[in-house]
Formats: C-alpha cells, structure tokens, sequence
C-alpha cells in the first residue's frame, strides 16, 4: 500500500503545468468479520490516515486528508473507491473543504465509486466552502451492484459568509450520477453562477448562501423511512424529502452550515439502522 510515482490518471502530468493534480485510489474488502483497505496508491497531495474502526472490525472509518485544503484554478483531484461484496465503509474529512478564487483556469475534483454486492458506504465528506470569484466542476459517479447501500452527503457553502463574502463571480459545476446494476437511479447537473438570478430565485437557491443533500441509496428505502424522515424537522432553514424507487432525497437551503449539518445528522441516524443494519456512530474528527 505504498505512494505510486507513475501518473495514475492520463492528464496528470499536464495538469501538474498549470495546477496541483493529486490522484487517490482506495479499494477494501471483507475478510471475515472485518472491513480491511487492501489497496492504496496514490499521487500527489491527497492521502488518507491511518483506517479506524470504533464500532469494531464490521466498519472501516477512513479520513481523507487532502494537505492543501482547498482547490484551486487548474487543480485536478481524482478520488477512486472501491468497495468488494459486503465490505462497510465510512468516509469523511478532517474539515470543510474549499474551492479558491481563480484568475481563469477551472479546478476540478473527480469522485469515483464502485461497489460491489452486499457493499456498503458511507461516504459523509463535511462542507465544501466556495470563494467569490472560484471555477470548479465536481463530478461525483457511484456504480452499485446487487444490494449496495450508498449514503451520500454534499454541502455547499457559496461565499465565505463569516465575512460577509458573497458568491458574485464565478462558477461551479456539479455532477451526481448513481447507478444500480447499470441502470440510473439519480442523474443529476447543475450549474451555480456567480451572482446569477438562480441564486436568489423561488425556484432556485432563495437567497441561502448554504445548500445541502442526502441520498440514501438502498433496497430497504420504503415509505415508513420516507415517513421517519418527514417527522424530522430542520433546527432551521427549509428542508424537504422525496422517495424514489430505491432512493431517498433530503433537500436544505439555510443560512449556515451548522442547522443544516445537524439535520443530515438527525436523517443519517434515523436511515442508518434501516440500510445498513447499525445504528448512528458519528465520526469523531467531526467534534475536533
């Protein structure tokens, strides 16, 4: 499980001349009662620590470090994992994550996930924080087999608003794609403008500098969860829920980070039991 030197993705090495690339694959399997990383190569500066298991052998917490903390212009970040039958694992970062201001150049993260039957992740990264004027695209793909339980949580922090920044310049793209035996279960893109109408729209983000998601995708996702997570209001801002075949979707705007991730939190430990059989172990590095 050592640092590769060879590029690892095709533009690697062209990406290096006008940004920082950085390339992580992870791949983990089930051997008895444990969730074990079997595989880990990397390039550049996007690593994870040391895998943790403090709900015992079952589940393999994994923190992604990423030293730089943020994005920006021409940087190419590449995440590939993959999970093998009935493996659990759960990933989160160290803090929020940022995209920086660019001069014109577009950086990009790649997220990648493969799992296979049985597997389950829980893939739980905390805020993303979008400067003014930052150019991104993040491209987020899950392919799930058989039984797979994916939960997956995004939140989007436009402006840095503890000094008052506001999202006026700028772009980021975002792109969700998940599939179930190779038939699309959430296709999903957008676009979100710097200072566009959408920003401000009824039908758009309503002002909220902050916005947020939760997909659960699983067999066991039925209307009684759908009905559980109804009864869970947000501590503030607005919130919504909507069932799908196999697939569950909550919905925040609000004005900070914290009453939205609170409300992820409360939804995750209301579905967690259901999908994957464990009740809620929130992560420490989130209360450092």
């Amino acid at each position: 499980m050592n640092a590769v030197t060879e590029p690892l993705i095709p533009d690697l090495d062209s990406a290096a001349r006008t940004g920082w690339p950085a390339e992580l694959r992870l791949r983990f399997e089930r051997r008895g009662g444990r969730s074990v990383l079997v595989e880990r190569a990397h390039r550049g500066p996007l690593v994870v620590q040391k895998p943790l298991y403090p709900e015992g052998d079952a589940v393999c917490h994994v923190i992604l470090v990423h030293p730089p903390a943020g994005i920006a212009g021409g940087d190419r970040l590449a995440l590939t994992l993959e999970l093998g039958p009935c493996a659990h694992v759960l990933l989160t970062t160290p803090g929020a994550g940022k995209w920086y201001r660019s001069a014109g150049a577009h950086g990009r993260l790649t997220q990648q996930l493969r799992l296979a039957d049985g597997a389950v992740c829980e893939f739980l990264p905390q805020e993303s924080i979008v400067h003014d004027a930052a150019l991104g695209e993040l491209d987020t793909e899950v392919a799930l087999a058989g039984s797979a339980v994916f939960v997956g949580a995004e939140m989007i922090c436009l402006g840095r608003t503890g000094a008052g920044e506001r999202f006026a310049r700028g772009e980021l793209a975002l792109r969700t794609r998940i599939t179930r035996d190779g038939r699309p279960l959430w296709l999903e893109r957008g676009v979100l403008g710097g200072g566009s109408a959408l920003l401000e729209a009824a039908p758009g983000l309503q002002g909220q500098p902050v916005s947020a998601s939760l997909l659960v995708a699983a067999p066991a996702c039925d209307a009684a969860l759908l009905e559980a997570w109804r009864a869970i209001a947000p501590p503030a801002g607005s919130g919504a829920v909507t069932l799908l075949p196999g697939l569950l979707v909550a919905r925040w705007l609000g004005p900070a980070c914290e009453p939205g991730r609170a409300w992820l939190t409360q939804l995750w430990a209301a579905a967690r039991p259901v999908v994957a059989g464990r009740s809620m172990q929130r992560p420490r590095i989130w209360s450092t």
